[in-house]
């Protein structure tokens, strides 16, 4: 399941979910902007930067990684690629807080000792989907983090049909969309018409809305490509303009692996 491309979309979509975590948030937090953020000169890059606003009070940026899989190198990737990060614009901010959010418990690095200073300053909170409860009592948001983590096919059933029915009586499209996805990645050997059974939806769409968001996609993963690769040649961008929303939504979690027009050419032509 492509966890990491659902909570792209979910923290770009509700930037102040990430604060719902958090235990002071600041008080501009509404309006923070959500990035993904390569760090030049190096290999690094961020997936989740939230920016604060330029009259913040004060200048705190929050890091956010999340972490479906067991990696002992992640302490030593996230805290190198935060501390760059400041160092390339110690200028603008004063502040940072980091939020590494795990599946579970045991996805945790094995050995945290080195970074036992950092883990326990308190600028940084781990938090563990799997603890949080049921997500029948977590606001929309979080209920949609908790859904990506459900195991059992009936309990993601079931929880996505209440989240569809809350975000219903809210008028909250965007959750509605978003939860279609979850379940779609989660039973992609499914057909269309067995999803729209099991959730009670029509997931055929008017043209004029699958336009607007393919064109919507296409914005974002231009965006991202200019900051991945530089400027992109008219003879790609023709390319790009020809993809479906599904092509692009693929493109939009491979460019996070990119690191020059090469990859790009490379994707494409395959």
């Amino acid at each position: 399941m492509r966890r990491d491309t659902i909570f792209y979309k979910l923290f770009k979509q509700f930037p102040g979910l990430l604060f719902e975590l958090v235990d002071e948030p600041p008080p501009e937090a509404e309006n923070y902007q959500f990035e993904s953020v390569e760090v030049k000169e190096t290999a690094f890059r961020i997936d989740g930067v939230f920016l604060p606003p330029a009259n913040a009070v004060s200048q705190t940026v929050f890091f956010a990684e999340v972490q479906f899989q067991k990696d002992d190198e992640l302490y030593h990737r996230f805290f190198s690629e935060l501390f760059l990060f400041l160092y390339r614009h110690s200028i603008r901010y004063d502040d940072w807080f980091g939020v590494l959010i795990f599946g579970f418990r045991s996805l945790e690095p094995t050995n945290s000792m080195i970074h036992r200073a950092l883990l326990e300053s308190g600028q940084v909170r781990r938090v563990y989907l799997d603890e949080l409860g049921d997500l029948r009592q977590q606001p929309l948001g979080l209920g949609l983090m908790l859904l990506t983590n459900v195991t059992s096919e009936t309990e993601a059933v079931e929880g996505a049909r209440f989240l569809l029915e809350q975000a219903r009586q809210q008028s909250e499209q965007a959750i509605i969309d978003l939860v279609t996805t979850i379940i779609v990645y989660k039973f992609s050997n499914l057909s269309r018409e067995e999803i729209e059974a099991m959730l009670g939806l029509n997931l055929e769409e008017p043209r004029a809305i699958r336009e607007a968001k393919e064109e919507g996609e296409r914005k974002v993963v231009l965006r991202q490509l200019n900051r991945l690769v530089g400027a992109i040649p008219d003879e790609i961008l023709l390319k790009l303009q020809g993809l479906s929303l599904e092509q692009l939504e693929a493109l939009s979690e491979a460019l996070l692996d990119f690191s020059s027009m090469a990859d790009l050419e490379e994707w494409l032509q395959g």
